[in-house]
This record gives structure tokens, C-alpha cells and sequence, in this order.
């Protein structure tokens, strides 16, 4: 009876050192494991929540990572350029990251002439009723909002007309130290105005640029001032920032209508043309309210139109750091471009008067990612 509980025991210590070793052996053995060890899809999944430019480092490493991170890249889709037609109801968008050619039929517009463009909603008006209404081309729902006179001042609005948070905001010149400013909000029955006055000169009109950044509305003036209006407090107030300093040989015939102004993660950015001349980019340093040249955009790329501005990051390489302006060359094939690395626009630089261009022709539009599956 001793002896077989002996042999037991025995038996026990053996299978509990056996298990002990084999614990063992797996603890050894993830240690050794390294991150090409990973299951794929927990390489996935962490894969997916970098950033395009960490994506694309990621997919160096080795082809397993390569093919992870291609899996779940997801590249921004670029601004829409729109094509207003002279005639009929036919409007043309332009990919340029695709170089491809879309059209739509919408009679919804007939009339109408483009004002402004946010978050894929476009604002309109119809000269001859004075209705203002949004309308976004991909959805096609329709917003209107109440009669108002748009003769030569520029209009703009905070956010997608579907939030509560959204405003309306324009600016018509009135005298050299009086501006009339108007305000509306979807849903409401008539517009506010109120004249304010100017502590610096500043001239409104159809050329002024107009974004809404930080909870306030920037409006440049023909001569370079920024005026500001903060629509809860409702104050306007001119910046006592001189205007961005361009060469002498830059100011040219139509010097003062190639201006854009769009605006980036909080920063206001301005953009100078002049026909013989690259562009000159300028940020507004809010901490010393001082306007610095910039020599790089950090891979961001600017979409350009007389009406609004967009900004966007994580586009295709070949896109980033450049300004995209609202024209084609080549049938539609090419947008023109300028690239900060290269110093030089796309097509070859070649004499580019933008303020030539009629301002309501064509704007660019933000796209949904899936816009591609509308019946083109």
C-alpha cells in the first residue's frame, strides 16, 4: 500500500514538473515573439488608427506589413471642381486626383448663381427674386432661407446648414469707415443688419474673400486689411495687421483680384498670384499679428476658387504641398497647379492672369468619400 502511494506521488510530481516546463517553454518562446509575430488582424487593427504618412512608413518594414497597411489605407477624397454651365441644366465636376470628368443634371439650379461652398453644401441666389437658398449637389436637398439683395458684396456661412450652430454672414461696403454687416440663421424669417464702423480703411466687394475659422468670420479686403466679425458678440473690427508684403514686380494688371485666402487647422492662409509671377503664401501669425511668407505647406494642399477655399491633408503624394487653382488644361485633363516643392506651377509656369477669370464659373466643392457611387 506504501509503495503504490510512493509510485502516486511520484506520478504527480512528474506531471506537475512536466507542466511546469511547458509553462515554462511558452513564456520563453513569447518572449522571443516580435511584431512580425503579430496575427494579422491585430496588425490591422493597429495599423488602421495611424495616420496616412505613419501608414505608408509602416509599409516599408516587410511585405506582410506592406500588404496590412494597404488594406486599411484610406486616403482622403480631394475637393470636387463644379462648373457652372452659361446654358442649360448640366454641371460638370472635375477629380483632380483621378483626372476625371463627372456631370449631373440639376434643374434644381436654374437661375441661380454661386455664392459660396462648406462641408458639401453649396449657397446660392437667384438675382432676380433675391432667393438664397443651400443646396448640396450630392444629396440634393434643398435649404432656403429668406430673401435678401446681394448686389456686390460677398457672403458666406459658418457650417452645414443642417447644424444649429450654423450663420450666414455677409459685408457690403457702405463709406471708407462704414460697413453694413447682415447676419441669418436656417429656420429664421428675415435677415439682421447693423451698420458698424471701421477703425481702419477697408473696402468691401465682389472680390473681398471670405472663411469662417475659430468661431469668427475673416473677410480680406481688396487692399489687404482683414476685418473680423464675431457673430455671438456681434462686433466687427478691422486688424491693425499691414497687408502681406509682395515683391515690386509682383503687382501687375489684376494684381488685386488673384488673391485667395483659405484657412488650416486655425491658421489663415493667403495666397498672392500675379500672372508672370509664382505665388506668394502667407500665414497670419496670430501670436505677433504679423503676416509670414511661407516656403512650405508640411503636405498640405490648397484647393483655390474666387469664392471659397479648401484645405486638405493626406492626399495622394503627388498632390501634397502644392495649390490647386480652378482651372484645366489639356480637354480637362490636368488641373492647374503649383508645387512649393518643385517652385513651379503644373502644367509648365506659364502666364496665369486669375483675374481674368469670371468669379462665378466654377468653385470647388467637398466631396463625400463615396461620391463615386452616385449615378453619374
Amino acid at each position: 500500500m506504501a509503495g503504490r502511494k510512493r509510485k502516486l506521488k511520484s506520478l504527480a510530481e512528474t506531471i506537475t514538473n512536466s507542466k511546469r516546463r511547458v509553462s515554462k517553454e511558452k513564456r520563453e518562446k513569447l518572449e522571443l515573439q516580435t511584431w512580425s509575430d503579430l496575427p494579422t488582424e491585430l496588425l490591422e487593427l493597429i495599423v488602421s488608427r495611424l495616420a496616412l504618412k505613419d501608414n505608408i512608413r509602416v509599409s516599408v518594414v516587410c511585405k506582410r506589413w506592406h500588404s496590412a497597411a494597404i488594406s486599411v489605407r484610406v486616403v482622403n477624397q480631394s475637393p470636387l471642381l463644379m462648373y457652372f454651365p452659361k446654358f442649360g441644366d448640366l454641371y460638370e465636376f472635375y477629380d483632380p486626383s483621378q483626372r476625371k470628368i463627372y456631370s449631373l443634371e440639376l434643374p434644381e439650379l436654374t437661375g441661380s448663381r454661386i455664392c459660396y461652398t462648406k462641408d458639401g453644401w453649396l449657397l446660392l441666389y437667384r438675382p432676380r427674386s433675391h432667393r438664397v437658398f443651400f443646396f448640396n449637389p450630392f444629396t440634393r436637398k434643398m435649404i432656403k432661407v429668406p430673401r435678401f439683395e446681394l448686389t456686390y458684396q460677398i457672403v458666406a456661412f459658418s457650417c452645414a446648414p443642417t447644424s444649429a450652430s450654423c450663420i450666414l454672414f455677409t459685408v457690403k461696403h457702405i463709406s471708407p469707415t462704414i460697413v453694413a454687416i447682415s447676419t441669418c440663421r436656417p429656420g429664421e424669417r428675415e435677415w439682421t443688419t447693423v451698420n458698424v464702423q471701421n477703425r481702419l480703411p477697408f473696402v468691401s466687394s465682389i472680390w473681398n474673400k471670405l472663411v469662417f475659422c475659430n468661431g469668427l468670420f475673416y473677410c480680406l479686403s481688396l487692399t489687404g486689411w482683414l476685418g473680423v466679425f464675431n457673430p455671438q458678440e456681434r462686433t466687427w473690427s478691422v486688424l491693425a495687421v499691414p497687408p502681406p508684403k509682395c515683391p515690386e514686380n509682383f503687382f501687375a494688371k489684376n494684381w488685386w483680384k488673384g488673391k485667395f485666402m483659405a484657412e488650416h487647422n486655425g491658421d489663415i492662409l493667403v495666397i498672392y498670384t500675379c500672372s508672370s509671377e509664382n505665388p506668394i503664401i502667407f500665414k497670419l501669425d496670430q501670436t505677433r499679428m504679423v503676416w509670414e511668407e511661407m516656403k512650405t505647406l508640411d503636405g498640405v494642399t490648397l484647393f483655390a476658387s474666387f469664392l471659397s477655399s479648401h484645405s486638405r491633408t493626406d492626399l495622394p503624394g503627388i498632390m501634397r504641398n502644392s495649390v490647386y487653382f480652378s482651372k484645366v488644361r489639356f480637354y480637362g485633363r490636368c488641373c492647374i497647379s503649383y508645387s512649393l516643392d518643385d517652385c513651379r506651377y503644373h502644367p509648365r509656369k506659364q502666364c496665369h492672369d486669375w483675374g481674368e477669370q469670371d468669379p462665378f464659373k466654377n468653385i470647388w466643392i467637398e466631396a463625400p468619400q463615396d461620391f463615386l457611387t452616385l449615378n453619374w
